[in-house]
């Protein structure tokens, strides 16, 4: 281990990367209008996954990323790997299934969190929900200086439950593990299994994602981001998101518990879909750097920015250089900058006459 926690050793033979995810990706059919999907009369392609939403934003930002997936013997399986490759991750880790399909799913224009927004999944019986520690490269997980996982996995099938429980156990050589809740209860068939699963997946991990918003769903939680972490002390880095609000992260080293909160970017917000996983991204990415809390959490909410201002999942990130001068400004600038539809690309940014 080195200074900063993380992994610089990995398994024999096996390429070693700054960031492994594991997970579900699908194939999305996102629509040329807005809508309900009755009326939709035409969809366009895309991609989508929580863990490869991270990896692929982690690869585009410049850091080694890996995906380990199962795919179905069909063409969207063939687009996935494909699609996710073109962003530099190394998918020579996904297996084939022959049996069963690629997930897909269709959703509307809408956000997110209106009562407009629908989505259609056809992820039952997948490929991707017959992952299990038989059949999945291990070693090729382990050997990154982090291993990115999410609850969605958790939620697909007994065996993917029973996966991220042997990635999660403490053992020689673990890698540092990455778990963003990512409660998603109409996945879970079961009810109830969903809160004990992810609370103990959640206890095991080294560094946690999750908002208030899901900690209250799933837990309960009624506290703010202080009671999140009296339910979860066991992380060594709790990152607790509060939307538009902003993010707090508490962190436990040799000298003590400490906390930091970064207030959200103004954001003219094109689609909120990917925007988590792009939180993510930008936090693991700065973690990787040895970046300073506060820093850390600022190149989270860049990277969210940067998928707030595109409709699909995935954006490009904003340059280093570019993020880095973001991330370094006073509390007053940054407090000022508002975020638009293009401004990774342009490398331009606005400020407001005074703070939101």
């Amino acid at each position: 281990m080195t200074a900063d926690g993380l992994s610089s050793a990995a398994p024999d033979a096996v390429d070693v990367v700054d960031v492994v995810a594991l997970g579900e990706s699908m194939v999305t059919f996102l629509p040329d209008r807005p809508g309900r999907l009755a009326d939709v009369p035409v969809f366009r392609r895309g991609i989508g996954g929580a863990e490869s939403n991270v990896v692929c934003a982690l690869a585009a930002a410049g850091h080694s990323a890996r995906w380990v997936g199962r795919v179905g013997a069909d063409g969207f399986g063939q687009h996935l790997v494909e699609r996710i490759g073109s962003y530099g991750v190394d998918t020579g880790a996904v297996r084939v299934d022959p049996a069963r399909p690629t997930g897909i799913y269709f959703r509307t224009a809408a956000d997110r969190a209106t009562d407009a927004h629908e989505v259609a999944y056809y992820r039952a019986g997948s490929a991707a929900s017959a992952m299990a520690a038989g059949n999945t490269d291990l070693a090729a997980l382990d050997a990154g200086r982090v291993l990115h996982l999410s609850g969605i996995t958790a939620a697909l099938s007994p065996g993917c439950r029973e996966l991220l429980h042997t990635l999660t156990a403490p053992r020689e050589g673990r890698p540092v593990v990455s778990f963003d809740v990512n409660h998603r209860p109409g996945l879970w068939r079961e009810e109830g299994d969903d809160a004990l699963v992810l609370l103990d997946l959640a206890r095991r991990a080294d560094i946690v994602f999750v908002g208030t918003d899901e900690a209250e769903d799933a837990w309960g939680t009624r506290g703010g981001v202080e009671e999140v972490r009296r339910l979860l002390p066991e992380p060594r880095v709790l990152v607790v998101k509060e939307g538009p609000l902003g993010a707090t992260v508490f962190e436990r080293t040799d000298s003590g518990e400490s906390s930091v909160r970064v207030p959200a970017l103004t954001v003219d917000v094109v689609a909120t879909v990917g925007a988590g996983d792009a939180f993510a991204a930008g936090f693991l990415s700065a973690t990787l750097r040895g970046l300073p809390v506060r820093d850390r959490l600022r190149h989270g909410h860049l990277m969210a920015a940067a998928a707030l201002t595109v409709p699909g999942d995935l954006a490009v990130p904003p340059a280093r250089d570019h993020a880095d001068r973001l991330a370094a400004l006073d509390d007053d600038a940054w407090g000022r900058l508002r975020l638009g539809p293009g401004w990774t690309g342009a490398g331009r940014f606005t400020e407001e006459t005074s703070t939101p």
